[in-house]
């Protein structure tokens, strides 16, 4: 007999071949969505970035608070056209500016402070403050010094160079007088930077005559703490009102520092020795502030 034939399984239709046409747009539009993807990373690294403007770049005399610049600014580029001094710059892909946004950098191309400011007055779209008239009323930045270790001042050496660049003089910066301990004869004239006065165009920081700026202008965001609404400032207050808020103030005696005059908080280690009677050991002689200042007469040998 002969053996029985298995069954055969029914064959599979076979699938419809794909065109060329229908396969190109697949996988074009699978490359548009993983373009959609990567392109939405970036946007949300590039908004990260954009956040916080770097500590040596700087906009334009005029330009409002950075949030608020980044909203209105629309990258046209004529403020930088405008800039006589062509120190302002607009951020290429890659720097750590937001690109298209006008900036400067104080150690390399300071803001020249021209009188009519021609870059505000060309903004469109009031980016810069078009109320801004007075170029020394700007607030591009603030001065900081950054390192007094290696200031040649703080160092006792004469230079007032930053002082003298500064087109805000003996306002934005001052020099302080100080004694010199290292020589004990000559005085230290340091520069002393007062913010409310400060424009931030970054002369001083382009002048400083070290290899490493000892002097930089920084945002005001960065350069500058807040002291917070819930302080008051009792001397203010008190000028306001006309007396003081909390009353009169007990005077209470401090350790160490008994029958001394309220105020007095000078220590001594060593009592005082005088042959005169007449002078009261228990109440040092009144503290000459020439001391501190550097204006004390030398001493003689």
């Amino acid at each position: 007999m002969n053996a029985a034939k298995p069954a055969a399984h029914p064959r599979s239709p076979e699938k419809p071949p794909v065109s060329p046409g229908r396969r190109k747009f697949l996988s074009g539009m699978a490359g548009a969505a993983g373009g959609g993807c990567l392109m939405a990373m970036g946007v949300g690294i590039y908004s990260r970035q954009a956040s916080a403007l770097p500590a040596l770049a700087l906009r334009p005399p005029g330009a409002l608070p950075e949030p608020e610049f980044l909203a209105a600014c629309t990258r046209c580029g004529l403020c930088v056209r405008d800039c006589p001094p062509g120190i302002l710059k607009l951020a290429a892909p890659g720097n750590p500016v937001p690109t298209g946004t006008p900036y400067f950098t104080a150690r390399t191309g300071p803001c020249e402070m021209c009188q009519d400011i021609p870059c505000v007055k060309n903004c469109p779209t009031g980016a810069l403050d078009t109320e801004l008239d007075d170029i020394n009323k700007s607030r591009m930045g603030v001065a900081v010094l950054v390192d007094q270790e290696t200031c040649l001042a703080f160092l006792g050496l004469r230079c007032e160079i930053c002082y003298n660049a500064c087109p805000v003089i003996g306002k934005a910066i001052t020099l302080e007088k100080r004694h010199n301990p290292r020589s004990d004869r000559h005085a230290m004239l340091l520069p002393t930077v007062h913010s409310e006065h400060c424009t931030g165009c970054g002369l001083c920081e382009k002048s400083c005559i070290l290899e490493e700026t000892a002097i930089r202008i920084l945002p005001p965001a960065l350069a500058q703490g807040k002291i917070g609404e819930h302080y008051l400032k009792g001397w203010e207050e008190r000028g306001k009102h006309g007396k003081s808020l909390i009353g009169e103030q007990l005077e209470f005696e401090v350790r160490g520092l008994e029958g001394k005059r309220f105020g007095d908080t000078r220590v001594h280690d060593e009592a005082p020795t005088h042959t005169d009677p007449a002078v009261n050991l228990a109440d040092p002689p009144p503290f000459d502030p020439a001391l501190i200042n550097g204006s004390h007469s030398e001493s003689t040998p």
